[in-house]
């Protein structure tokens, strides 16, 4: 999940796709928000694709099954993904081809359960387990094949198909590319899916998008930018259920074009870094989390989007925006018709410390993390006008204002526990202002256990685990700070 990432990755603050087992693909995007940089969703970091990834596990880390388990759609379940290369695909270094093959071990002992394990007492035992997994609603596949046409340029396309008739067959492309100071991102995908902030899966019949975004300079500290247009067409609906239920409720996947564009600023400050030598001839697990230090780094930034067709309706009218829930309302919206354009900020600020160089065998690396977002000023100066109103004027303060006030806040921890290998669990964490609720708030947790791979200086395999999702997966992460 997007969780597990820290609040910079190396291409910049934006919202990166996140990971999910819910399909073969591996990813799905963030619903657009509004005046916060999840609406630029295409945002990646160094990031392989499944079917790489898969076959990285294969060749390089000895594990021949690879295991995931997701309750999202009702096909879903403990699986294994087992990755199978195209005929003379090695042979040709401009093209790679697979395909991706995926057993539903829980929907498999279930039917033999039900089913009964032997069917004719006269078969021997394997062909009675053979006709269990002759069952073609047990699989699912992905072909994909990946085309270098230039070391800049490259082009993906995928194709992914249930035997499962309630299981729509999923298509996509994207086509990458690589400027000297920009990165270019063209992707098609139908249907394409996308989570909200509550967990909840859509699927938009065909998605299709334009990305363009700066390159985070060899300092953290600095400007950049990203644009984004995007085009849905077709009714969103709630993935795996063949009924559009409350897809009138995601008002930014409704049909329609929209232009996002979106620029931060960056200020790092270094509180305390460690001056001591590292052990000497002991090279670190990972190069990234090998200096101890205390800092802090703050950013600032604003978003534009203008909308065209069904999904303006994000935007509310003119009244709304004049005086919210909070009161008086700070911002710029503007809509008539089916056309509407919005302006926001946002603005985060987080606290990083580290003891340790992760060279030595046993706990030498404790890490720790805290992030406050303001995903909109409108909404946190409209709050604080309301807060500083009501105190003012001796009145109850509204705890609808107070809560627009609080930032959103994520928490994250990191130990190392032997070698490589290192525990790690992301929250989020919030303020209850309800009478039952209690003061503080764990929201959304993640677990994980992560394996750096030395060899390749910054560089790790993470099995994670959403309890609120009921998502495991394991895949590869490269690069992160």
């Amino acid at each position: 999940m997007r969780k597990l990432r820290w609040v910079r990755d190396d291409d910049g603050l934006w919202d990166l796709d996140l990971s999910t087992p819910a399909t073969l693909n591996g990813v799905a995007r963030p619903v657009p928000g509004d005046g916060a940089p999840s609406v630029l969703g295409l945002s990646r970091g160094v990031r392989l694709s499944r079917p790489k990834q898969a076959d990285f596990f294969q060749r390089f880390m000895f594990l021949p099954f690879i295991p995931s388990y997701s309750t999202i759609h009702p096909n879903g379940g403990f699986s294994l993904q087992r990755l199978f290369s195209l005929p003379f695909a090695p042979l040709d270094p401009l093209w790679y081809g697979t395909v991706l093959g995926q057993l539903n071990v829980e929907k498999l002992v279930s039917n033999i359960k039900k089913n009964g394990f032997k069917q004719d007492e006269s078969s021997p035992w394997f062909k009675n387990v053979a006709r269990h997994l002759s069952d073609k609603s047990l699989y699912a596949f992905d072909l994909a094949s990946e085309f270098f046409l230039t070391p800049e340029d490259s082009l993906l396309l995928s194709l992914e198909s249930y035997a499962d008739d309630n299981n729509t067959p999923r298509k996509k492309a994207v086509f990458q590319h690589k400027f000297p100071n920009h990165n270019l991102t063209l992707e098609a995908a139908s249907p394409g899916l996308f989570v909200d902030k509550d967990g909840s899966f859509w699927d938009v019949p065909l998605n299709m998008a334009i990305d363009l975004a700066s390159v985070a300079s060899s300092s953290d500290s600095g400007l950049s930018y990203h644009v984004c247009v995007n085009h849905n067409s077709g009714p969103p609906k709630r993935f795996g259920s063949p009924h559009e239920d409350n897809a009138a409720m995601v008002a930014s996947l409704q049909p329609g074009l929209s232009a996002t564009t979106a620029f931060s600023l960056r200020n790092d400050i270094d509180i305390w870094r460690s001056g001591a030598p590292k052990v000497k001839m002991v090279q670190p697990y990972d190069i990234f989390l090998s200096n101890p230090h205390i800092s802090a780094a703050g950013i600032i930034g604003g978003v534009m989007t203008a909308c065209f067709g069904d999904n303006s309706l994000r935007v509310p009218p003119v009244d709304d925006l004049l005086n919210g829930s909070c009161g008086k309302r700070f911002g710029l919206g503007v809509r008539r018709g089916n056309c509407a354009v919005l302006a926001d900020s946002f603005a985060s600020v987080s606290l990083s410390a580290q003891l340790g160089t992760f060279q030595n065998m046993f706990l030498d690396l404790t890490r720790v993390q805290a992030l406050l977002d303001f995903p909109s000023g409108s909404t946190f100066l409209s709050g604080a006008t309301r807060v500083a109103n009501d105190l003012y004027n001796s009145r109850a303060v509204n705890l609808e204002a107070v809560q627009a006030v609080c930032p959103t806040t994520t928490l994250s921890f990191q130990q190392q526990l032997v070698g490589p290998f290192s525990f790690r669990v992301d929250s989020g964490v919030e303020l209850g202002f309800k009478k039952d609720d209690s003061f503080l708030k764990v929201k959304d947790p993640v677990f994980a256990l992560e394996y750096a791979l030395q060899v390749l200086a910054s560089a790790k395999a993470v099995a994670w685990y959403s309890p609120r999702q009921k998502e495991f997966m394991i895949e590869l992460r490269f690069f992160e700070k």
